[in-house]
């Protein structure tokens, strides 16, 4: 028996339930496929005759006009959801690794891993725990062969499977650094060089693994947690000096051509010192591909403004969104009012803002519909110049974890490890309607006729085929068309939902 809502197959597969026995459907020129507050999953919708007096929206695609290459979307490997998975029977872990790596899943194409332990880890561990191994003649990345490689090379497994990782360091080991501990605290002077040979020691393993890590942030969220985790401080300028003398001397030699996503935190102005900084500095940027970003500034705002100008500001270096969820599941949040469909629709969720903002600013971090943040995010970043988009955590818990420091955030999947039982909740849905249909490649292209409330991008895939995606904030249906040259698609709506058109 499934662990889902029936076979993860039978849900993504286009099929016609026309009996106990779905019937496969031929590849039509045109399908489209919608998720909605009503109870859709990914579900095929035919296509319809609508009035042309009742269409009340038209999307024009325009493919003479280009925008970003995307690179991928995805989700993150990280030892708690390692860990939840490896609680499930060997058949249900391979429903939820099907579910997200198969061409008949999501087929997610970029994932992210944390180097060594983050808050998302069972435990504090470094790969380097002996002080002053300078050499590294002690590195392991023994601890990781408990959970977390046995999920990356699972997900390997999974036939069609195709995807990058990025790799991000919490922290340092804390020998390196000027308050010797996990949390917080910058990196001595003097272990700037044994700090760069940390990270090429770990791509150079993972790759004796098996496993090629694809891209590397330096550090991740550099401007520190509060000391709640696992961090490590740096500014722009410490940063700057990092990557031209230390980090990217040490790719270079040991023949490694990983590019670096500097910053790796919220879309704020002070992303425009950090790009100031690095990519005046012509040293530093020949390593620096483009800026990794995360999203917890805001519950409702995707950040399009900075987006825009730090791209126009360096149109050459590219913007990846390398981190967001919904966190701030705390004591004082209902236990279990996630586990329910309906929530994700509600404006409920709350984020950690709600603690540490202004009092100004908390106007930014408003209670927020679960499902509309992801898939605002997803649109209205690649419609700023996202090239790729990842989420964070694949799996956790029903509590939300495990997680040592007690921040606890929900994830796409939910586990409940003492039923043997996988929740796929409508977050998952909300990347897989753009990571199974728009793949590493894909071009954006022009497109007219969308807003805040009906939300829509396009893309045309390296195979022809153009992936539109469309999200009705509203709670009324709508008939709309999509129009290229002299073809003409109408299609209806539900209120809230989301919908992807693959146009043949």
């Amino acid at each position: 028996m499934s662990l889902f809502k029936g076979s993860i197959l039978m849900m993504i597969i286009p099929t016609i339930c026309m009996s106990d026995k779905p019937i496969a459907l031929p590849v039509p020129e045109v399908v489209i496929f919608q998720t909605s507050r009503q109870g859709d999953r990914l579900t095929l919708v035919e296509t319809v005759d609508v009035p042309e007096s009742a269409i009340t929206r038209t999307l024009k695609l325009d493919p003479s006009k280009t925008y970003q290459t995307l690179v991928g979307v995805g989700s993150s490997f990280t030892e708690s959801s390692a860990y939840v998975l490896s609680e499930l029977s060997e058949e249900a872990r391979d429903e939820v690794m099907q579910a997200y790596f198969s061409p008949e899943g999501a087929h997610i194409s970029l994932t992210r891993t944390h180097i060594a332990s983050c808050d998302f880890s069972v435990r504090n561990y470094t790969y380097a725990p002996v002080p002053d191994d300078v050499d590294l003649k002690h590195f392991s990345i023994e601890p990781d062969r408990t959970y977390l490689l046995p999920m990356i090379k699972a997900a390997q497994k999974i036939d069609g499977a195709d995807f990058k990782i990025l790799s991000s360091p919490w922290t340092a080991p804390p020998w390196m650094k000027t308050n010797g501990t996990w949390n917080g605290g910058e990196l001595k002077p003097e272990f700037y060089t044994a700090f760069a040979d940390y990270i090429v020691k770990y791509i150079e393993t993972y790759g004796e693994e098996g496993i090629p890590i694809w891209g590397l942030t330096p550090v991740n969220e550099p401007l520190g947690n509060s000391s709640n985790w696992e961090s490590l401080h740096f500014n722009p300028e410490q940063m700057r000096g990092f990557i031209a003398d230390h980090l990217g001397p040490a790719l270079a030699e040991a023949g490694l051509d990983v590019p670096l996503w500097i910053y790796d935190q919220n879309r704020e102005e002070i992303m425009m010192d950090w790009a100031n900084t690095i990519y005046g500095d012509k040293k530093a940027s020949a390593f620096v591909r483009g800026m990794a970003v995360h999203w917890y500034q805001s519950t409702v705002d995707v950040g399009g403004e900075m987006l825009d100008t730090l791209h126009d500001t360096y149109p050459a270096k590219e913007i990846l969104h390398s981190e967001g969820c919904i966190d701030a599941l705390g004591d004082d949040e209902p236990i279990g009012s996630w586990l329910e469909d309906d929530w994700y629709w509600r404006a409920e969720a709350t984020d950690w803002g709600k603690f540490w903002a202004s009092e100004e600013n908390k106007k930014h971090h408003p209670p927020y519909r679960p499902f509309y943040r992801y898939t605002r995010d997803l649109i209205g970043g690649l419609n700023h110049n996202l090239v790729g988009w990842i989420d964070w955590n694949m799996a956790l818990n029903t509590r939300g974890g495990p997680n040592h420091a007690r921040n606890f955030c929900l994830a796409p999947v939910m586990v409940d490890s003492g039923r043997n039982h996988a929740y796929l909740t409508p977050l998952y849905y909300s990347i897989a309607h753009v990571s199974k249909f728009i793949r590493p490649g894909a071009q954006r292209i022009g497109l007219s006729g969308h807003d805040d409330t009906f939300m829509a991008t396009a893309f045309r895939n390296p195979d022809g085929s153009f992936a539109v995606v469309v999200f009705n904030l509203t709670e009324k249906g709508i008939a709309y068309s999509v129009k290229w040259g002299d073809q003409t698609i109408p299609v209806v709506i539900k209120g809230q939902a989301l919908q992807t058109i693959v146009i043949k």
